[in-house]
This record gives C-alpha cells, structure tokens and sequence, in this order.
C-alpha cells in the first residue's frame, strides 16, 4: 500500500507524441491528478519523445490540447513551464549521455557493439532453444583494449546496463505489495542508443529523479521493466520512488484497449459529444470505487475521496454504453444556455463548420437541405444497408476483408489528410491489384453510410481517421452477418 508521503507530492505523466492522444493517457493523467491534489502535491507532464522513429511533430500539440480538454491542469510541464525546465527529452539529451557516461565509470555499464542483424539473429536462436528472450551480454566482458580498437576504427555501439546475475531485485508496489525478480532474467537494457538518444528506461528514472518525482503511478505494463529501473536507481544511489502501476483498461473479452476493437483516442469521444466532466467521472469508475454505490461524482469529490487503496486489480472493462449513461446524467443536468454553449463549441463550431461547407457548397440550394447533405459529418456510429456496401459481383466476404485491408493501409497514415489518403490508397489499388470500384464505393458507404456524398477522401479528412476507423470496423461487422455466398 501507499504510505503517507514522507516528502512533498510530485507526480507525473510522460505520454510519447507518436500518434493520437490515448484515452489512457487520460485515464492515468486522472489518478496521478487525484493523487496530487489529496496531498496538496504537484501534477507535471513531461513529453517523452526520444524515439525519433515513431515521433510525430504534431502529436505533442494534440496531447496537450486533448488533456486540456479533459479538464487535468497540471503545474509544470513544456508549455507551462516550471523549476525542472526543459519538460521535454529531446531537448535533455546531454544530460542523459552525462549520466550514462557515470555508470560506465562506476562500471555499471558497457559498450555494445554488436549490429541489430547480430542481435535479430540472437533473438531467434535463443527463442527457439525456448531461453527468454533478450541479449546474450557478448560484449559485456569486453577487454579495455578490445573497446579502445572499436572505438578507434569508429564501430556504433550503443551503452548498456549491467544487470547483476544473481540474486533477486525486489521493490514495494501500492497495490499489489513486494513483487520480486530473479537478476538473471532481467535483459542488460540498451540505455544510450547509438544515434545518442537515451532508451525510455534511462531518460525515465533520470528525469525522475531530476524532476523529484516522488511517486510513480503508471500503467502495469511497466512492472516488468521496474526492476530495470529499481536496479538503476541503486546504481546511481538515488532514493527510488514509491511505485504503483494500475490495471490497464480493458476489452470485452478482458485484452488490452486496442483501436482494432474500439476507439482509444481522446479526440474520437470529445467528437462523439462527450463531456470531459462525464468522461473523467466515467475513468474514475475503471477499478476505483468512491464508496457509497455512487457512481455519479465529481473530480473534486474524487480527490477528497481518494486513495490508491480502493483501487482494484481486475482489469476494468472500458464499456461504451456505460461511458454514454453517465455523459446521458451530465447532459440532462446542463442549464440550455450550457446545452447551447457545448453545442455550438464542440459539434457545430465555427472550425469544423468552416471544413464542411465547401464540401457541399455546390451541392445544394437550399439551406433547409445543409442537415441532408452533411449528416453523416455530426454523428456517430451509422447505421448500414449492407447492400450498400457490396460492389457489383462482389462476395461480403471480399468486400469485408478489402475494407480490413484498406483501414491497414489508412493505419499507417500520420497527417490525416485528402491527399495523404489518395496516396495512400492508391498504392493500396496497386499492392492488391485491385480496381477502384472495388473499394471505393464500399469504402464510402463505410464512412458516410451513403452512395452520393460529396468528395470521399475529403469527407475523410473532415471526420476524422478514429471515427472512420470506428465507422469502417462497424460496417465490417455489418458484412459478416450477412450468410455466405452459396
């Protein structure tokens, strides 16, 4: 369990711009919140974005805009500022590389230079021979000589940790207690990549410790690399943190949250016409329980309320249709004014108004015919004829998995727009030797549930890739229900 805090509160979130805001973002922002202000302590956010393969230069942007939203204030971070500045890793890279050159002198940490076709050949002999997976440490007892010519000739290496190789790294968890690791099945983790940029593992506990980061709340996907990070911790004498991880938000069927089976970013449920009200009381409800059978409360009577102990560690199913009775109890406690206000705001701004009229502009004469023609740009979930959906001489089975494999397509898109999405299909036509009235209508009844609508790929752009996401995986459904061609 958490004790009380023996030195001031401070905690964090450290979400990486590499794609859409996650609603867990969201969900663990609120409990690192609740915990901070119960103990009248501090709630920073720091942007993690070292991986430069999967960074997205507007991800940042949409994470803190999509936070703001919720309604999570925080005391320090890159665009407020505060005493641990800069709040972003990018531009703390130096530091990283000075803390990682301490443990090479303290002997906490080698050089590696072994070559990722070295290491992928490794990964798959030590799987099958059924070892666990990881490095086999072949440069970590490296000679000074041996190094000192690899250097010399200029060979990349990256830095790692020296793992002990014995005993057992133990540390105390908020909700679940000791939790113990044998040493000899902990990796010796990459900590310095070679382009200079740390590894999460390194950047994370320095920062930590530099920020003063007293409690650690995070998601329980990183237990398995919290003994890495005790390890480091004790290699550099710092005082460790307190460690809770929480359970992570779940399908249905109890797997992780995924956009494969419902939509995980914020901006899809603030589209959707979420309240943030609604939606943190609603994140409040995944495994923590205010007392009372009550279900509908406050953020601030939450952090009055709260501790970590009335969390539990059944993984919380994250339910759409409860998540809309709870926003239905928010909705019908707004004044008409705030009814009105929200409204124009978020559904029918003057922003997504301005991307929609010329759309249709030419398409209509009449303003009593804008709601007709622009429907499907103000709603959720559509509802389908499937026939719809079915290109001439096209089998639902066919046009199911075109459409599967052209969301896969749409997937790896980052700037949502009309031309990233022509590209994109275009060379999805020519990968599958497919003709565009194989999926381009299907495609279009999928995202506007109509045949006629203005521009398809522009209409994409205006609503956005997780609710065609969203829209595209429910006309799926609707396909595999019909029977089988005979």
């Amino acid at each position: 369990m958490i004790h009380a805090p023996a030195r001031p509160v401070r905690v964090r979130i450290a979400p990486s711009p590499t794609g859409d805001p996650h609603i867990g973002t969201a969900y663990i922002a609120l409990f690192n919140y609740a915990f901070a202000k119960k103990h009248g302590g501090k709630f920073i956010v720091r942007i993690e974005d070292t991986d430069q393969n999967r960074f997205r230069k507007d991800s940042e942007s949409m994470i803190l805009d999509c936070l703001k939203w919720v309604g999570l204030p925080w005391d320090e971070g890159p665009d407020v500022g505060g005493p641990h500045a800069p709040y972003r890793q990018s531009e703390r890279t130096q530091l990283y590389r000075e803390y990682a050159q301490v443990l090479l002198d303290k002997g906490h940490a080698y050089r590696c230079f072994c070559s990722s076709e070295r290491l992928e050949i490794v990964r798959k002999e030590r799987m099958a021979n059924k070892l666990q997976g990881g490095y086999d440490r072949h440069c970590r007892d490296l000679s000074a000589d041996a190094v000192h010519q690899k250097l010399k000739s200029g060979e990349p290496f990256t830095i790692r940790m020296k793992m002990p190789l014995t005993g057992k790294t133990i540390f105390q968890d908020g909700l679940r207690g000791a939790l113990e690791f044998e040493n000899e099945g902990v990796d010796d983790q990459v900590l310095l990549k070679s382009d200079g940029f740390p590894t999460y593992h390194l950047a994370n506990v320095v920062d930590d410790h530099e920020m003063e980061i007293s409690h650690v709340i995070r998601g329980e996907e990183w237990i398995s690399s919290t003994p890495k990070h005790v390890v480091l911790y004790d290699m550099f004498a710092w005082q460790r943190p307190e460690f809770t991880h929480l359970p992570l938000l779940r399908n249905a069927d109890k797997s992780k949250i995924s956009k494969r089976k419902q939509p995980t970013s914020i901006n899809y449920y603030r589209r959707k016409g979420i309240l943030p009200e609604a939606l943190r009381n609603y994140l409040a409800l995944m495994g923590w329980s205010y007392g009372e059978d009550r279900e509908i409360f406050s953020t601030q009577e939450m952090v009055e309320h709260f501790s970590i102990e009335r969390m539990t560690l059944g993984g919380p199913v994250f339910d759409l249709e409860k998540l809309s009775w709870v926003n239905g109890h928010y909705m019908r406690h707004l004044s008409t004014p705030e009814y009105v206000q929200f409204l124009q705001k978020e559904i029918f701004s003057t922003e997504h108004l301005n991307r929609i009229i010329p759309l249709i502009r030419d398409r209509i004469e009449k303003f009593e015919d804008f709601i007709n023609a622009t429907h499907f740009f103000f709603s959720g979930d559509l509802k389908y004829d499937t026939q719809l959906l079915l290109p001439k001489g096209r089998s639902a089975a066919d046009t199911a998995q075109a459409l599967s494999d052209a969301l896969d397509a749409l997937e790896v898109i980052e700037s949502w727009t009309a031309t990233e999405i022509t590209s994109a299909m275009e060379q999805f036509l020519a990968a599958k030797n497919l003709k565009a009235k194989d999926i381009y209508m299907p495609l279009r009844v999928a995202t506007t549930g109509a045949k006629e609508t203005p521009p398809l790929f522009e209409s994409m752009e205006v609503i956005g890739k997780e609710m065609v996401r969203r829209r595209v995986r429910c006309a799926i459904a609707a396909l595999n229900t019909l029977p089988a061609a005979p």
